[in-house]
């Protein structure tokens, strides 16, 4: 083992020497640094969105229950170094001195909030600044509509239930506040310790208990681990940031699902890189191998020698790809430090060793076809050299780079689902583009034919090199698509995020407004150069059955807590409206408008359109009959349709939408929204003044967070795409290399029958422009076909067609693998007969 040892080591230093083994080397180094870069950089920046996610959460994770946690629980939370806080909510009056409110009181320990930042205002709608305060005990910090509807001012009293606080300070916003506009109860926030003496959290009333729990993901997986066997589902409910269905939420959830999805492509595009190297590496020792067959070297011998030139090159690129990762994701977190919230503090070891892991894999599997090619070599190739391997068969190369891809994807992602999608459209690809290959060897023996210009050149030669053109467009066309499916994914999502929230959006929502006071607040607001947006009716109403069946409905204390039987119901009140128009941003999926003419319904029979995902969970179908009950009336509808709602818009949506014919008999009240300025936000005082009944609900602070967060998410996946970019045109160089040895023959052949340079440089070009158009186009179809399944199963977006591409990705394609293909020749089409035929020796 020695000798074998000693010979691989020096055939290692002599080929590193000559340049022999860069291009292999350039390709695991490509691979593990940009799987390591893309995979570090994901990593870190997704620790810091869930970091920012878990600020609206006020920790990590939350225990929410309608009966307090057990303190035996709270124990065990510090037996695993979590910190804990605690939150009692509920709905209560208070009074000032002269009026009343409802209000959503929050009573929390002084630990709160574990995450996140409790903003509070000098006045109602002032000056807004972070605090690291809460009240103090006797003291309670109202929410701003509150001092206008309560006609109260800093340093007055407050009464809730039996107990008399005093107003100390104004909170504009807090870490876990929610994003439901119909959660419109102005907060109070007052200690938890002062709780008891109000006496609103006494028997038969609605208390919600919060514990958050705070810490390092491995010990809160431990901890919820020993919690879960003693929750009731019934009445506690573990929630974590990845449960955040907030717009917040969905965006961070959606902006992993991209950097899982970059990452696994990045490993795509290194597994083709080396395995265009290797088949290089393996045709140029062709003749090395013959020579010491004939010079008496076993089969076993040939095959160490060779598989320890592909470890030691292994270990040298994964090393050079790992100093290379790293410091590409460093200076790129320190470019964007201003803008994307990255922490450099945080190292992740799993992309470390994933990196480790492609790069072996890659380097091995993707070698194996080429090494058995080079083992099979026989020595009669000594004497000619038209003499191939005797492995010729591409099934076994398939079937080993297609485990190995399926594999690398499978075990970085943990997700079947995007592996599988990926996988199945590169399998169609290339059987579309084996397809292709036969076709063009028809149209070559065509085009090929006649004088020889440089049209006619270009076709000759895709004919001729069939098989080893088929590899080069496979290559071509899966690295284009690759490209494609980040590119045009990052435009469809970053496109969809900024749409939710344009400029302009309402950051301020009225409610409780009256028929009557309409028309003088749409004028007041109007003389104040303030547009309102449309007002929608509402009243509250219980679904209470579908087709003449109850359904469960949650109406006291007692009930919540006793077992149920039977459908499924909404558990609480809805806010019931009614239009003919259909709202922005909702989409009928089944079933036809109330609001269409061409409807047609017995009389005394109403429509009702039922949102699509409510109508599935509580087993609603078309025809169905529901029943409501609103205040003392009963009203019964017809579902005539199902609706598609997009909960990310920061407007009012309805799970019922009712014909306004069977609402002429309730006096509703109305939402509507408006924008303000930030700069304006003092105004806000005088614009409400006349209407004291009507309350305000400020979203402003929560659009910011949310936009500022879409902004970093955005300019993040710019920076991934900027990664595959640049990995996907390293692939496609290393395969415009890969036939360097081959085109130099040809040109030396060319050129000794008399063939000019002009015609010789025009084929070559032409050449790589008609593989070019046909990767591009055969791209162009599968990105399609790639993108329709992640948009529709992965990231929930709407499927949608990009026939823009279709003639971007080949113009695109003819444009850049015909400039790769003439730089990458042009060395070779720059020497003389002479110096090409010195080469060949």
């Amino acid at each position: 083992m020695s000798t074998v040892f000693s010979l691989a080591w020096r055939l290692f230093r002599h080929e590193a020497r000559r340049g022999e083994l860069t291009i292999i080397l350039l390709a695991i180094v490509l691979s593990v640094g940009a799987v390591l870069s893309l995979s570090l950089f994901s990593e870190r920046l997704q620790g810091a969105l869930q970091e920012r996610s878990a600020s609206f959460l006020a920790a990590d994770t939350q225990l929410r229950s309608r009966d307090p946690a057990d303190a035996a629980w709270l124990e065990k939370a510090a037996e695993f170094d979590l910190t804990t806080a605690k939150r009692v909510s509920t709905r209560s009056m208070a009074f000032g001195e002269q009026k009343m409110s409802l209000v959503d009181l929050r009573a929390v320990n002084d630990a709160y909030p574990l995450k996140g930042q409790v903003t509070i205002a000098d006045a109602p709608f002032g000056t807004e600044s972070v605090t690291d305060t809460l009240p103090q005990p006797g003291e309670a910090w109202l929410d701003s509509r509150l001092f206008q509807t309560l006609n109260v001012a800093l340093g007055d009293q407050v009464y809730i239930g039996d107990a008399s606080l005093t107003i100390a300070g104004v909170v504009s916003e807090i870490p876990d506040a929610g994003f439901s506009l119909f959660s419109t109860e102005p907060i109070v926030l007052m200690r938890l310790e002062d709780l008891p003496a109000t006496n609103v959290a006494g028997p038969g009333s609605r208390v919600n208990y919060v514990h958050y729990f705070a810490g390092e993901e491995a010990q809160l997986a431990a901890y919820y681990d020993w919690l879960r066997p003693q929750l009731n589902d019934e009445v506690h409910r573990w929630r974590a940031v990845s449960d955040d269905d907030s717009p917040i939420g969905r965006s961070v959830a959606r902006a992993e699902r991209y950097f899982l999805l970059a990452s696994l492509l990045a490993i795509i595009l290194a597994a083709v890189s080396i395995a265009v190297a290797a088949q290089r590496y393996s045709q140029r020792h062709f003749d090395p191998v013959a020579i010491m067959k004939t010079l008496g070297a076993s089969g076993p011998m040939i095959r160490k020698i060779y598989v320890l030139q592909i470890l030691f090159i292994t270990l040298l690129g994964i090393a050079l790809g790992l100093i290379i990762g790293v410091v590409i994701q460093q200076v790129v977190v320190w470019a964007l430090a201003d803008k994307v919230d990255v922490t450099l503090s945080v190292w992740h070891w799993r992309p470390v060793i994933i990196a480790v892991f492609t790069g072996a894999i890659c380097a091995f599997l993707f070698s194996l076809y080429p090494l058995l090619r080079l083992f099979s070599v026989p020595p009669l190739r000594v004497l000619r050299r038209d003499i191939d391997s005797t492995v010729s068969s591409r099934t076994l190369q398939f079937g080993a780079s297609g485990s190995a891809v399926f594999l690398l994807m499978w075990a970085y992602s943990q997700d079947l689902t995007i592996s599988a999608i990926l996988f199945a459209s590169g399998v169609v690809l290339v059987a579309g583009l084996l397809v292709m290959t036969y076709g063009l060897i028809l149209l070559g023996r065509k085009l090929g034919s006649g004088s020889m210009g440089p049209w006619q050149l270009a076709w000759a030669r895709i004919r001729r090199r069939a098989m080893d053109n088929s590899v080069q467009l496979i290559s071509f066309s899966v690295t284009i698509m690759l490209l494609l499916v980040v590119l045009v994914m990052r435009n469809d999502m970053v496109a969809q995020w900024r749409a939710q929230l344009p400029e302009g959006t309402p950051n301020y929502f009225l409610i409780n407004i009256t028929q009557e006071q309409k028309p003088a607040l749409s004028s007041h607001f109007e003389e104040n150069n303030v547009e309102v947006d449309e007002f929608y009716p509402v009243v509250r109403g219980r679904f209470v059955a579908v087709n003449g069946e109850r359904v469960n409905t949650e109406v006291t204390k007692e009930e919540e807590n006793a077992p149920r039987e039977g459908r499924e119901g909404l558990g609480r009140e809805a806010n019931l409206t009614w239009s003919n128009t259909l709202q922005s941003e909702n989409r009928i999926a089944a079933g036809q408008w109330h609001g269409d003419s061409m409807l047609a319904l017995p009389d005394g029979t109403f429509a009702v359109s039922v949102e699509a995902d409510v109508a599935d969970r509580l087993d609603i179908e078309l025809g169905d009959s529901l029943t409501f009950n609103i205040g003392s009336e009963v009203v019964t509808t017809e579902v005539t349709s199902f609706r598609e709602v997009n909960w990310q818009t920061m407007q009012p949506n309805f799970f019922f939408v009712i014909d306004p014919a069977a609402m002429e008999a309730f006096k509703p009240t109305y939402i509507t929204s408006f924008y303000l300025d930030t700069e304006r936000k003092a105004e806000l005082t005088g614009l409400l003044q006349p209407f004291s009944s009507v309350t305000l609900f400020d979203v402003d602070a929560r659009i910011n967070q949310l936009r500022e967060i879409v902004e970093q998410v955005s300019l993040a996946v710019e920076f991934i795409l900027i990664l595959v970019l640049a990995a996907g045109s390293l692939v496609l160089i290393a395969q415009v290399q890969a036939s360097m040895d081959e085109r130099q023959e040809e040109l030396a052949i060319l050129r000794t029958l008399g063939a000019r340079g002009k015609v010789i440089r025009a084929s070559v070009v032409l050449e790589f422009v008609i593989i070019g158009v046909v990767a591009g186009f055969m791209a162009a179809l599968a990105n399609e076909l790639s993108l329709y399944l992640l948009q529709t199963q992965v990231f929930q977006m709407e499927g949608s067609w990009h026939f823009a591409y279709w003639l971007i990705a080949p113009l695109a394609g003819a444009v850049v693998v015909g400039l790769l293909g003439a730089v990458g020749c042009w060395r070779l089409l720059s020497l003389n007969t002479t110096a090409l035929l010195r080469r060949m020796v």
